[in-house]
């Protein structure tokens, strides 16, 4: 072997080795592909074969390339591993959060960008295939290549300095692909079987309004993890003052959630529904089939039942199918303030709009899903809460932070002040629960504030719990005190949750608020 021969071979095993940095425990110094290619190449001749066989392996190296960076990407932004027979139906989610972040034109250069460096990886190794093959010995590719089988055989006993890196990487898709189908048609099995929550009036509800909101990333590290306590609790301490004090009773808990760092719609089904949607592919059958959700129960109740949604921003024709009276998106509620980012309307606003336009003029009682998003990525600006709720009207007096604040794409170099601004995003979110309480919330009242998942692993850290944070208010007790007698794990008075005990599975509490309320 010649210098230049083993110095190739050594760049292009180290572009073999670096496609372990992502779902591997261990790194190993020698890819099995290397001896492969290196041997296959060596034996061709110069030509339109080897030239043809170089790209196909350098897009085939591109695209795997592309598999791991977005599998790190998944991860921290979803606390799960890249799984292509999920992603690719929610890929247009994803386009579109950057899009909203970044604008149009930089969004698509961001993408264009990343075409490029793909392409110029592909070209890259095809050239070093090439390359190498011109400078191995003709005596070598039987050497290499009976190596290389000698070698696969002891991959199995010695795993951690020889491994097949992009099989393993391919393989793992192909395997996921075949998991989450059995998954999924077993899911989908168990919905036609009828395994589901039946429907059920719930009687001492009646006459009684009933808001569900969702607050986005308010998981229960906000409470736990020490970078974000020292701003969360004192809130939390401050809430359960100022609404001990206006009579209203809290009671607090958790709730594991099927999701983290995104995808709030599996969380919202898998709450409304009764049953686990950890999957785009679950929600959809679930969508699709005549499964019954809580907005059912709170029909046959005889309540008005409305999706308040001011992240949406398109056509939403899947959003027919929970069933809702009426869905409000941000064309319907007559904001006309600033956008903020990817926060179409601030949180207080949407507070307001709903209770001086849907609730106080609504015939008869509502229940109200309200997805709230103040507490979003990329968190950037963070507002004041107005103490004037009557001020806020339509919007417009928030032009006084028009533009205010750094771009989400300067911020977001720096993860501690991305931290930072989570916790502060999180806690105008809860200021705002708290002054809608304290004005609104009375004995015909139950409102129901349920985090819907945990923020991303960048915030929470590795290995974190899926738990996130619930409270339950209002000023007749006998709505909130059965939440501490059904033997709910997490559940306690106040604006604080158990912090060392799990909470109960989200899906699970549809029965329990059926159990409660029912009658029967």
């Amino acid at each position: 072997m010649t210098k230049t021969s083993l110095l190739l071979a050594l760049i292009l095993n180290l572009m073999l080795v670096a496609l372990t940095v992502s779902g591997v425990s261990y790194t190993p110094w020698l890819a099995l592909e290397t001896l492969f290619l290196w041997g296959l190449f060596a034996a061709l001749r110069p030509g339109t074969l080897q030239r043809q066989l170089a790209m196909a392996a350098g897009l085939t190296y591109a695209f795997v390339a592309t598999l791991v960076v977005v599998d790190l990407l998944v991860q921290q932004s979803l606390g799960r591993p890249l799984n292509l027979y999920l992603e690719l139906g929610v890929a247009g989610a994803a386009y579109h959060l950057l899009h909203t972040n970044l604008g149009a034109i930089l969004a698509v250069a961001v993408l264009l960008l990343v075409l490029a460096m793909l392409i110029a990886l592909g070209m890259l190794f095809a050239s070093l295939l090439q390359r190498l093959a011109h400078h191995t010995p003709r005596q070598a590719p039987r050497l290499l290549i009976a190596a290389a089988v000698g070698l696969t055989g002891l991959t199995l006993a010695l795993p951690a300095p020889i491994a097949a890196t992009g099989a393993a990487v391919l393989g793992k898709q192909v395997t996921l692909a075949a998991d989450t189908h059995d998954a999924t048609r077993s899911f989908q099995q168990s919905i036609e079987r009828g395994q589901r929550v039946d429907t059920r009036a719930l009687d001492r509800l009646a006459g009684k309004d009933v808001i569900l909101g969702f607050v986005e990333s308010y998981g229960i590290s906000a409470l736990t993890d020490p970078r974000y306590g020292p701003r969360i609790l004192p809130r939390l301490e401050q809430m359960e003052t100022a609404l001990r004090a206006r009579g209203l009773h809290l009671v607090s808990g958790r709730l594991t959630s099927p999701v983290q760092g995104g995808q709030s719609w599996l969380a919202h089904l898998t709450l409304l529904s009764g049953q686990w949607v950890d999957s785009q592919l679950d929600y959809d059958i679930l969508l699709s089939s005549r499964h019954t959700t809580l907005i059912d129960d709170m029909k046959q109740t005889g309540h008005n039942t409305v999706a308040v949604m001011p992240a949406i921003t398109r056509p939403w024709p899947e959003g027919r199918r929970f069933g809702y009276d009426r869905i409000y998106d941000a064309d319907a509620m007559g904001y006309q303030g600033p956008p903020f980012n990817w926060v179409t309307m601030p949180d207080q606003y949407t507070w307001s709009w709903f209770e001086q336009e849907l609730r106080r003029p609504s015939p008869q009682p509502l229940f109200a899903e309200m997805a709230l998003i103040s507490s979003h990525a990329p968190w950037v600006p963070i507002l004041p809460v107005l103490d004037d709720w009557s001020a806020i009207g339509n919007g417009k007096v928030y032009d006084t932070w028009r533009d205010s604040g750094e771009a989400p794409a300067s911020l977001w170099r720096d993860p501690d002040r991305v931290r930072a601004h989570y916790s502060q995003a999180l806690d105008y979110a809860l200021e705002v629960i708290t002054g809608y309480a304290d004005q609104f919330v009375d004995d015909n009242t139950l409102l129901i504030i349920v985090g819907d998942h945990q923020p991303a692993p960048l915030i929470t850290g590795d290995n974190a719990s899926r738990d996130s944070v619930i409270h339950i208010i209002s000023a007749d007790p006998a709505l909130v005190e059965p939440f501490l007698h059904a033997g709910l794990p997490g559940f306690q008075a106040g604006a604080l949750p158990d912090l060392d005990t799990t909470g109960m599975p989200m899906d699970r509490f549809r029965r329990v608020f059926q159990d409660i309320f029912s009658g029967n």
